[in-house]
């Protein structure tokens, strides 16, 4: 890849792809989420996400939805534990006018009280609808139990208590610790040359005052397997199994996501799926999800079943379990493997909006881009060997964790 990398002088990074094409994509990705909040603060990084569209020093919110949305562009953001991005996609010839609002929205937002009130029942109102939803929230539940009285283990949105808390105050002293410039990256890809991008960049990036952040402080996760059943009143009987994993610089890492990607990735071929849904017919929804954060990861499967074939279903999943940590993956079937990660790597080489948010990422995670080549070679590396130990350490029957709902 052509990239082109350029960092200024308050510590703000520049990572673009130039690319064929009448649209550009563009983003700025800060190193700062739900983990870097307080006790107190808790949901205040998503809610500053949805703030920053709430006006500016020079735009009122319904001009900064019109900016882009009027030449037929869009506009978005997103938080998650670890990081919060706005991004935008557009016409090439609006490319500009995407960068600048970014600037505009992260450095001039003015916070008014009066919209600060407004999203908090918007907020709250996201909060019920995940309520409502026992199949998302049961991996918040999950994860504030693997990860108990840890800021990572805590759900994004915060509660309706801690939101009603919430004030133009609360957010600045938020901003002020964790807004640094040398947490902060823009990404990009269009048909913009070298010169331009970095022009541009430096056009409304560069007068930003350098603003450093602390090192963060690591903290020990002391996890301890559960067993939980919680009573939900719900159709299904819904059930979470999982264990701490490979953490993002750990380089076990290539060789987990194999490894979940053959038990319940997004493959209608995989273990879960076949044995439970296509055999058996025992579930509609099946999947099993990693997340790798800085510090830590996360491990899970997740099911949905009729409470009559509970006990039958998580007899299979530990089934398929044991199978994957006894059981060598052979020549061929490590081969479909790999070429089934190497084909979905591919693939999403060429979504340009995730692209250029999976480059910002792995700048603030590694400071570095490794080429599709790159990771294809690292997948192609792993053996059923080191498979076999990491199915050992991270499936341990005795590790595991369950949050059932019923």
């Amino acid at each position: 890849m052509d990239i082109v990398f350029h960092t200024l002088k308050n510590g703000i990074r520049l990572v673009h792809i130039p690319i064929r094409g009448m649209v550009a994509y563009c983003g700025l990705i800060i190193n700062a989420g739900s983990k870097n909040e307080t006790f107190s603060e808790h949901g205040i990084a998503h809610f500053t996400e949805h703030m920053l569209f709430k006006g500016t020093a020079k735009r009122k919110s319904y001009h900064i939805l019109s900016r882009l949305e009027d030449v037929g562009g869009e506009l978005n953001a997103y938080t998650t534990k670890e990081e919060t991005a706005i991004h935008a996609s557009v016409l090439v010839n609006h490319f500009e006018r995407a960068l600048e609002l970014i600037k505009d929205l992260i450095f001039n937002s003015v916070f008014p009280h009066r919209e600060i009130e407004k999203e908090k029942d918007v907020v709250i109102e996201e909060i019920n609808s995940n309520r409502d939803n026992p199949a998302e929230l049961i991996f918040d539940d999950f994860e504030e139990i693997i990860f108990k009285n840890q800021p990572i283990g805590r759900n994004i949105l915060g509660t309706p208590e801690s939101v009603r808390s919430f004030t133009r105050e609360t957010i600045l002293s938020f901003i002020a610790r964790n807004y640094c410039t040398d947490r902060m990256v823009i990404c990009s890809a269009g048909n913009i040359d070298r010169k331009k991008i970095i022009s541009l960049t430096n056009k409304y990036f560069e007068p930003v005052p350098l603003l450093t952040a602390e090192e963060p402080v690591s903290q020990p996760y002391d996890y301890k397997p559960t067993y939980t059943i919680r009573n939900m009143d719900t159709w299904q009987n819904h059930c979470i199994i999982g264990n701490i994993a490979c953490n993002l610089h750990d380089e076990r890492r290539v060789g987990m996501v194999i490894l979940n990607n053959v038990l319940g990735g997004q493959g209608l071929n995989s273990r879960l799926n076949i044995s439970l849904r296509e055999k058996n017919g025992l579930a509609y929804n099946v999947e099993s999800i990693y997340n790798p954060y800085q510090e830590t990861g996360i491990f899970s499967i997740y099911f949905g079943s009729d409470p009559r074939n509970l006990e039958r279903t998580l007899s299979i999943v530990n089934r398929e379990l044991k199978k994957i940590r006894t059981v060598k993956l052979g020549a061929l079937q490590l081969h479909k493997a790999k070429n089934q990660i190497k084909g979905y790597l591919a693939r999403s080489f060429e979504n340009y909006e995730n692209l250029i948010l999976s480059m910002g990422k792995s700048m603030l995670t590694y400071n570095r881009i490794d080429s599709l080549e790159d990771i294809c070679n690292k997948v192609d590396s792993v053996t059923a060997v080191e498979l076999l130990a990491i199915a050992n350490e991270v499936f341990n029957e005795m590790r595991l964790s369950t949050l059932i709902y019923k």
